[in-house]
């Protein structure tokens, strides 16, 4: 009787052991405890003096009561994670390589660079994509000549390359202000301002030129604009001397130019990315050359697919120093906004 009292009471205390394993916390800790105790060898003694197993019993019920009223061990607290701090709005996302099968790609002839795709980490992220050029700034661009049209018809305004011509500089090399800055440098300062004001404002930029040379054309300019942003803005300053203010190129009504694809498709696209522009800068209290517009046809709008403009912001007696570079920049986020 008292060896059956015995084995009933072993069996118990194996049980509660199990049990208070099992429940006293959670992963990989008690995990661990159970399978221990699960495969610990439990044996019982050999029968011994019946004076023995009564006064063995005892304590063995103690050790049940003990091992039943312990608390188990708290499992230390997980700690928080740090946070990471967020990566700067300047740092690259995406480099984007040149590829032969895009639309137009064949009309380029120098497209050996790559650009960055920057997306905004703000809280308004508008989830629009906006090609900044800083215009100019290929090195060699003046010795090559492409196509001004895809269907090879003639310019019908004379702009940097005259009416009547069917080939245009791939790129030049732009003028140089009363100061002795050349042009490339203030559009590529001025591009890195509207960069960081967009990414504030929660726009995507892909930015065409991001430093002195980039050796990318007019036309791989404008498909790589196509292809991977919303809308188009290629930064300029003009070549007179009159202080005479922002204007953008519009799409001129002449020679059957709007007719002509991809203009017929997008022209009006083009010209209402310029107008709002435009009231940005008035907006903004900037100068702005007459109504804001004058007509060309260039090669970025002839071979644009998306809105797109050549924006003037000043000429070779502008001011183009920071201060009023950040004001621009201020004017064409106030514009895009506006569209939508």
């Amino acid at each position: 009787m008292k060896r059956s009292i015995l084995t009933a009471v072993l069996g118990i205390c194996v049980a509660g052991v199990i049990g208070l394993t099992a429940c006293g916390g959670s992963g990989r800790e008690s995990e661990t405890v159970s399978e221990e105790v699960v495969s610990a060898d439990v044996s019982v003694e050999p029968e011994a003096p019946t004076v023995s197993e009564e006064v063995s019993a005892e304590p063995e019920e103690n050790a049940v009561q003990e091992a039943l009223s312990a608390e188990p061990e708290p499992e230390p607290a997980e700690s928080e994670p740090e946070e990471m701090p967020k990566e700067s709005i300047s740092e690259p996302e995406e480099t984007i390589y040149w590829d032969d099968s895009w639309e137009y790609a064949d009309f380029s002839k120098i497209h050996d660079d790559t650009v960055i795709l920057y997306r905004s980490d703000s809280a308004d992220r508008k989830d629009c994509v906006i090609a900044v050029n800083a215009g100019h700034g290929t090195s060699g661009g003046e010795s090559v000549k492409t196509q001004c049209h895809p269907d090879g018809s003639e310019k019908v305004v004379s702009g940097s390359t005259s009416a009547g011509a069917t080939q245009a500089t791939a790129v030049s090399s732009g003028m140089t202000f009363n100061d002795g800055t050349p042009e490339a440098e203030a559009t590529l300062s001025l591009a890195v301002f509207v960069k960081d004001a967009l990414l504030d404002a929660g726009y995507d930029v892909l930015m065409i030129r991001e430093d002195d040379d980039v050796q990318l054309d007019n036309i791989a300019r404008t498909v790589l604009a196509n292809q991977y942003a919303d809308y188009h803005i290629s930064l300029h300053y003009d070549s007179t001397e009159s202080d005479k203010g922002a204007f953008y190129i519009g799409v001129p009504d002449a020679g059957g130019y709007r007719s002509m694809e991809p203009v017929a498709l997008h022209w009006q696209e083009h010209e209402a990315l310029g107008e709002a522009v435009i009231r940005g800068f008035q907006e903004q209290g900037l100068h702005v050359y007459g109504d804001g517009r004058m007509a060309i046809d260039m090669t970025q709008t002839s071979y644009s697919t998306i809105p797109s403009i050549d924006l003037e912001v000043g000429d070779k007696a502008s001011d183009h120093s920071e201060e009023v570079q950040k004001e621009i920049a201020q004017a064409i986020v106030w514009g895009l906004d506006s569209l939508q």
